[in-house]
């Protein structure tokens, strides 16, 4: 049995999506996320992750910073921020250093590569900051910034709040 559409008809159309999910900001926000790892791999680059290059980006802010804070400064618990540091660091973007007063703790550094990859990323993300905003001018913009941060930190914190 064939999947195509016989000539002369059109396809019939997907399901609607109930308004219980299109009403729901957890559903529109793993939308916005979905399509955004989608550009993100065509635009900036298929292999350099959204959290690897925040922790690149942070270590260029800080560098010698240690592991722990980094986790905490890009939104990564520290298990992950563990795998992601290990990666960059294979890649040869960063340098882990053990810090000389504690030697669990990892300080972070960018190598020469590393400045090269988050300069090249940085200048296609904001070509992509810059469609993905277009709809709206300036000022629209800020506030669209100003409301996803404040959703932001408010999610987080209620994320950090014993189970109701």
């Amino acid at each position: 049995m064939s999947d195509e559409t016989p000539a002369g008809t059109t396809p019939a159309p997907g399901p609607a999506i109930p308004a219980a999910l299109t009403d729901a900001p957890g559903y529109q926000v793993r939308r916005l996320h979905q399509a955004y790892l989608a550009l993100w791999a065509r635009a900036v680059d298929p292999t350099l992750t959204g959290p690897q290059f925040a922790v690149l980006t942070a270590v260029r802010a800080a560098p010698g910073r240690d592991q722990r804070s980094m986790a905490t400064a890009v939104a990564l618990d520290t298990s992950t921020m563990a795998d992601v540091a290990r990666r960059l660091e294979t890649r040869g973007l960063l340098v882990r250093h053990t810090a000389a007063a504690d030697g669990r703790r990892k300080l972070l550094y960018l190598t020469e590569a590393g400045e090269r990859a988050l300069r090249a990323a940085r200048y296609r993300l904001d070509l992509l900051d810059e469609r993905l905003l277009a709809p709206y001018d300036a000022e629209r913009r800020g506030e669209l910034i100003r409301l996803l941060t404040s959703l932001a930190d408010h999610w987080e914190g209620l994320s950090e709040d014993p189970a109701p």
